[in-house]
């Protein structure tokens, strides 16, 4: 389960977001690692059976640092003040579709699909999903699946994208530039006893349209 000193930390952190306080807590900081990546292998356990290509990967391939890349960023502030985990085969590096865990006090979300494909990606994600829309849109409105999710995330193109047509019966899903959906998670169900069998029962809701994905040629 996720531990309550897990969020303290974050909240904590949030408030002194500094490398002198950052090494005086850095045994907290430890603790809640260890505990994220304890449930980042239960969430393995959990996905590998009904999605196999996670089957052999390393939890600390999933979890992102905490350390923020302030190079182009406004904010310099250096650490993250959330813990995420991304699930896929080969782990957080790797391109292509997957299962994202974010744990933040007050803003964490259950999610699945791929954010910020590159280009050779995301055209062939395009293109998979106009050969095969109807399947696609089946996925995408299955009940369980928009009882949890709703609808793909909506940062979209204003028109088709350049080698699709204006007239393409999918256009609307074609638009997207992220392939994504989330669901949030108040701070009371994410210290559950039963929260990651929740979050494995979510990511099976999401388990065809991350696979659809993944079935992309790139």
């Amino acid at each position: 389960m996720i531990e309550k000193n897990t969020l303290d930390f974050l909240k904590k952190l949030a408030r002194n977001n500094n490398r002198e306080w950052f090494q005086e807590n850095k045994t907290s900081y430890e603790k809640a690692r260890k505990n994220v990546l304890d449930a980042t292998l239960y969430l393995l356990s959990g996905i590998s059976e009904f999605d196999t290509s996670v089957q052999y990967v390393n939890p600390e391939d999933c979890l992102f640092r905490i350390y923020r890349d302030q190079r182009f960023s406004p904010n310099k502030n250096p650490y993250k003040t959330n813990m995420g985990l991304f699930i896929r085969k080969g782990g957080r590096k790797m391109q292509g579709a997957g299962y994202y865990l974010h744990i933040e006090p007050g803003n964490s979300f259950v999610s699945g699909g791929m954010y910020m494909p590159g280009p050779s990606l995301l055209f062939a994600v395009r293109s998979t999903i106009a050969k095969n829309h109807i399947t696609f849109k089946r996925i995408i409105s299955a009940p369980a699946f928009k009882k949890l999710y709703g609808e793909l995330c909506d940062d979209t193109l204003k028109t088709a994208p350049k080698g699709f047509p204006k007239d393409h019966p999918a256009v609307e899903f074609l638009r997207h530039k992220h392939f994504y959906v989330m669901s949030s998670v108040e701070d009371r169900e994410l210290l559950g006893k039963d929260f990651l069998k929740q979050c494995v029962k979510a990511f099976k809701v999401a388990s065809p349209f991350v696979m659809f994905l993944n079935e992309a040629p790139v």
